[in-house]
């Protein structure tokens, strides 16, 4: 009886939830690659067969590189196996990554936040802050602290963005009138950037802003912060193939 009751207060898990992949920072490698290529294979169907081209094409010259250096007998297919798996290995990788970034990129253009999950991809000596304004249509703007200065990017309806950029411009020269800022429209339109141009895009801006002097921009950019109120990003834009190689794909 008291079994019976135990389990009736437990409820079981659903088919969903069951199904439902781990969260990206509880999973090995291994799985890190298996639920990336799943996720990219809905966007890239051919990613199978592109793999399998890239490891024979590849493999073959190892094979034949490695086959042509000093050796004879055993040793010589020896080196010329390895040599190939290698090569074939390595241009797996790197097509894979590649082919997987592209198809994260289409899955979350257009949705709220996208951009904001582009930007969290740059590297060290980037301070990226979703979402510090917004409107109530779901117009945001994301702000990039790092070498070219403060980078304001807007994403949502172009001329409600255009106004909400020059708002926010307005309000960091206030305290950073010294610190060039830049205004990026992430998007399809004429004068905007895509979603997968927009990380390459910010980094290839001229340089203005010392390692040495990002403390103090960051610390008077605070007390502008202290008096926004906090908006929550739709969750869903990011595909778990952008959390999960993040590093691997960090500087491609």
């Amino acid at each position: 009886m008291a079994r019976s009751e135990k389990s009736a207060r437990t409820p079981k898990a659903t088919k969903a939830e069951q199904s439902a992949p781990p969260a990206p920072g509880s999973m090995n490698r291994r799985q890190q690659l298996v639920e990336t290529y799943r996720i990219t294979k809905r966007s890239d169907k051919h990613i199978g067969l592109v793999l399998l081209a890239a490891f024979l094409v590849a493999g073959l010259a190892g094979f034949g590189l490695f086959w042509i250096l000093p050796g004879s007998g055993v040793l010589e297919w020896i080196l010329a196996v390895v040599g190939g798996t290698l090569f074939g290995t390595l241009a797996v990788l790197i097509v894979f990554s590649r082919r997987a970034q592209k198809a994260a990129y289409s899955q979350m253009e257009g949705q709220p936040g996208a951009a904001a999950a582009a930007l969290n991809m740059l590297r060290r000596g980037w301070k990226v802050d979703p979402a510090v304004g917004f409107t109530k249509q779901q117009d945001v703007v994301h702000r990039v602290v790092g070498p070219p200065g403060i980078v304001l990017v807007g994403e949502g309806q172009p001329s409600r963005v255009r106004s909400l950029l020059a708002a926010e411009r307005r309000k960091h020269e206030r305290v950073a009138s010294e610190i060039t800022i830049h205004e990026v429209v992430c998007g399809r339109g004429e004068g905007e950037v895509p979603l997968p141009k927009l990380m390459r895009h910010i980094q290839k801006k001229k340089r203005t802003l010392r390692p040495a002097d990002m403390t103090d921009v960051l610390n008077r950019i605070k007390a502008l912060d202290a008096t926004r109120s906090a908006v929550p990003l739709p969750k869903g834009p990011v595909p778990t193939s952008m959390k999960g190689l993040r590093s691997q794909m960090r500087g491609r």
